[in-house]
């Protein structure tokens, strides 16, 4: 804990975690609005009644490897200039205005103008690297080493980055696939999200942060060690280790996971029966919905099961957590298996076998995503908590690329190979992960042990 957050609770949580909520999840209004439309708008043909690039399926899909991977590679540089230099909070703000500008800079190249677009996308690459990793350790520094909320802390801040995944595709498909507004809305839509962020940071941080984020980790730490540059001890090597191996893991379940945004959204779009009457189709950017839906209803339950098995200390160690996690996104993809043989037999699969790969999909996801990002700010030295956070991103570089990638050989193989190949990829390491959990246990050095805690002030709805 870098600094002292103001007094007050709300459910039993720092105030500030829900400021932070309010932040990410007008973010992630923004950044899944947008990914809801970028491969549908460049395949759009040129000559459409929306039009858009008239792009073939594999080009789009490569293109979303490669935009979905360098949003997640930024972060690097980011957590890093606001442990050295600028802090937390500015690196939040610096990012969502130049993410609301790369936002606004796509719906400007719509038609046809593949250069700006391509000046769009690059401007969200760079806001993401000052936003994204800087956000997430501010939630970490509301709670002390050894805070049993803390895991739940992470749930409920993960259905903030949800809640606005949710309403996004609902709000910028609408607009975006509707040829009475176009994509150009759709992309409109999505930076007045971003801006949105923007300003609930600037107008209600100091309040609710107070000190939280504004001086750099690095300096922080060089003052409390009288000047000094202390080097690593054997303990925190270890836990970094603990980080660096779970990378592996967590890259795959990513890999797996982000066939949502391209492969599955294009599955629903041309394969699946989307009628719920027989004048009424479902648009296919809905389908995008899903998970943040689930993540919303499921969310609460998770957290309050960490919090009742922490406090009865039952609660499973990370690693066990996310051997669930790869086993029930497994799962999800048997279910997808069985949209191949409904589409094969009937023309096209039911909606039914999509929304049961996005709940299981969900539930991998709650073992993993959220519990990893808390484990980062377990295990990271406070001098490199930020630098730890984009490292730590740098799993969905890799696996959004490889993504992609994958999706892009469907035409090839056929999306039964995929589907699949990805099932048995994923149970094999889940099983590989369980051999070597102990280990990892080990090399955490009671960085999850539940240590006493100072009296809490009084819960109320708020007090500050």
């Amino acid at each position: 804990m870098s600094a002292k957050a103001p007094a007050g609770t709300f459910l039993g949580h720092p105030t500030g975690l829900f400021l932070l909520f309010a932040t990410e999840m007008w973010e992630r209004f923004s950044y899944y609005g947008m990914r809801a439309l970028l491969v549908l708008s460049l395949v759009a043909g040129t000559s459409a009644v929306n039009p858009g690039f008239g792009w073939s399926k594999a080009s789009a899909l490569q293109l979303y490897g490669i935009y979905t991977a360098l949003v997640y590679f930024t972060p690097v540089a980011g957590g890093w200039l606001a442990d050295n230099f600028i802090g937390q909070r500015r690196s939040v703000i610096i990012g969502g205005i130049i993410m609301a500008a790369g936002q606004f800079t796509l719906a400007s190249a719509i038609p046809g103008n593949i250069t700006l677009f391509f000046v769009g996308l690059a401007l969200l690459v760079i806001g993401n690297g000052f936003f994204k990793p800087n956000i997430s350790t501010m939630v970490g520094d509301l709670y002390a080493e050894g805070d049993v909320r803390r895991d739940g802390a992470f749930t409920i801040f993960y259905m903030g980055i949800n809640t606005g995944a949710f309403f996004a595709p609902l709000v910028c498909s609408t607009l975006g696939e509707n040829a009475a507004w176009g994509w150009r809305f759709g992309y409109i839509a999505a930076g007045c999200g971003m801006l949105l962020s923007v300003v609930i940071q600037v107008i209600l941080a100091k309040r609710f942060l107070g000190e939280i984020g504004m001086k750099p980790g690095a300096r922080q730490a060089k003052e409390a060690a009288g000047g000094a540059h202390a080097p690593l001890t054997s303990e925190e090597r270890d836990r970094l280790r603990v980080i660096f191996m779970l990378f592996v893991f967590v890259m795959l379940f990513w890999t797996a996971f982000e066939q949502a945004g391209g492969l599955m959204n294009l599955y629903a779009a041309e394969k699946t029966n989307r009628f719920l009457s027989a004048t009424y189709e479902v648009p296919a950017g809905y389908f995008q919905s899903l998970n943040p839906m689930f993540i919303v209803l499921l969310g609460p339950v998770f957290a309050a099961v960490w919090l009742w098995l922490g406090t009865h200390g039952k609660n499973p160690a990370t690693p066990v957590k996310m051997i669930f996690g790869l086993l029930l996104t497994a799962l999800g993809f048997v279910f997808m298996i069985g949209a191949v043989f409904d589409q094969q037999a009937h023309g096209k699969a039911s909606m039914m076998w999509l929304v049961l790969a996005y709940l299981f999909h969900t539930m991998g996801e709650l073992c993993i995503s959220p519990v990893g990002l808390s484990m980062v700010t377990k295990l990271s030295p406070p001098r490199l908590a930020s630098l730890m956070m984009g490292i730590w991103f740098l799993i969905n570089f890799f696996a959004n690329y490889l993504a992609g990638l994958i999706g892009s050989f469907a035409e090839k193989l056929g999306e039964l190979n995929i589907f699949g190949g990805i099932t048995i990829v994923l149970a094999v390491f889940a099983v590989g992960l369980w051999t070597i959990s102990g280990k990892l246990v080990d090399w955490m050095h009671g960085a999850e042990t539940v240590k006493a805690l100072e009296p809490a002030p009084q819960l109320t709805e708020h007090t500050a």
